[in-house]
């Protein structure tokens, strides 16, 4: 019989080849797709955290500076140099010169039931008022439209002021002295906590409360010192000339109590140069405006405000762009809805995407007469 033998080294085929290499590509393929599809998911989320955060600083630190608004102020607020001689001051300007509002002087006219004359309220909304001044830019490229802001004035209290001994060596200065015994880590006038030129002072004895903007500082004995409020100051605060409402006009009276005051502003700012994001800016008191967060795209706020005429049940004060011109005072303020809107691009498909985040405020130093009482 004859044995019958077999090639034991035989290989592969062409089609066996062929269809080994196209499942061998189909699985790598959608290996790299899942890879590459978990890796944009990824900065996805890595980006819209970081984002997220950044509005939400950006809400935070809003929302703390308006619930503040009005504390520490006479009820009500407060005038500022008024009568013959006096002009108008402003706010959200620096000491070079530069205002970053357009419209930045105090109230003045027909308020509500009053009519004032260059009055410090406790907020003075800015409705269409958000953008920079002086750059151009009206509207944000992001969104086509333009940005409102807000100002809010208060007492701050972490700097020990008030504890100060205050005399007026002329009309135009006061000279601070710390108490005998300071307690330990009492801050000195001159000092990193301290104040500072463009710092807004409130002074308050027995002919009255005026506020004056810190133009010059010279140290005294034991942490003191001199504080100067001369004229032709970066707020027009001061102002000598003023008949009623200024430093020089309650210099003749004691004892006197000063606070250091906060008149913080936040607009938005869309920088000139190329490549540069909108930016939410803080702004105090006469100092330089800084950035508080990045790729802000959206800056609005509306007021809830109500009267003693508000007795129907219809709401008619609830989410106002603009109380005044509704004919409310900066004092009905009872409530501040504030949204801030950011933007991110992605850098892995150069789309963008936004969030809005959204809070609501009580004014709760401000002066109102609530509709449920």
């Amino acid at each position: 019989m004859k044995q019958v033998t077999f090639d034991k080294a035989r290989g592969f085929t062409m089609v066996e080849l062929l269809v080994a290499m196209a499942i061998g590509l189909i699985v790598i393929g959608a290996a790299t797709s899942l890879f590459n599809t978990a890796m944009n998911s990824t900065t996805l989320i890595t980006e819209q955290a970081d984002m997220q955060q950044n509005v939400r600083a950006a809400l935070n630190m809003i929302a703390k500076d308006v619930s503040m608004a009005g504390s520490g102020l006479p009820s009500g607020g407060l005038a500022l140099p008024y009568g013959a001689g006096a002009t108008a001051s402003r706010y959200a300007c620096n000491q070079g010169g530069t205002c970053y509002l357009g419209t930045r002087n105090y109230p003045s006219g027909t308020v509500g039931k009053s009519v004032v004359s260059n009055y410090m309220y406790g907020i003075i909304p800015g409705p269409a008022n958000g953008m920079e001044f002086g750059t151009g830019i009206t509207t944000i490229a992001a969104t086509g439209k333009g940005a409102d802001s807000v100002t809010a004035v208060y007492v701050d209290y972490s700097f020990p002021l008030n504890q100060y001994t205050a005399t007026f060596p002329t009309n135009t200065s006061v000279k601070f002295v710390p108490p005998a015994t300071p307690p330990a880590g009492f801050p000195a006038i001159i000092s990193p906590t301290g104040l500072n030129i463009g710092d807004l002072v409130l002074l308050t004895n027995n002919l009255g409360s005026a506020v004056g903007e810190v133009t010059a500082l010279a140290a005294g004995a034991s942490g003191g010192g001199t504080v100067t409020f001369a004229n032709l100051d970066a707020l027009n605060i001061n102002q000598t000339g003023a008949a009623n409402g200024s430093v020089a006009y309650i210099s003749g009276g004691s004892p006197t109590v000063a606070y250091r005051l906060w008149a913080v502003s936040y607009f938005v700012e869309v920088p000139t140069l190329a490549g540069q994001t909108p930016r939410l800016m803080r702004q105090i008191n006469g100092q330089t405006a800084v950035p508080m967060a990045d790729n802000i795209i959206g800056l609005n706020f509306t007021y809830d405000a109500c009267d003693n005429t508000n007795t129907t049940g219809v709401i008619t004060c609830a989410g106002l762009p603009d109380p005044i011109a509704s004919g409310f005072t900066p004092n009905q303020v009872h409530k501040v809805n504030i949204q801030v809107m950011g933007q991110s691009v992605l850098s892995s498909t150069g789309k963008s995407i936004s969030m809005a985040l959204v809070t609501s405020v009580s004014t709760r130093s401000l002066s109102f007469k609530s509709r449920y009482n």
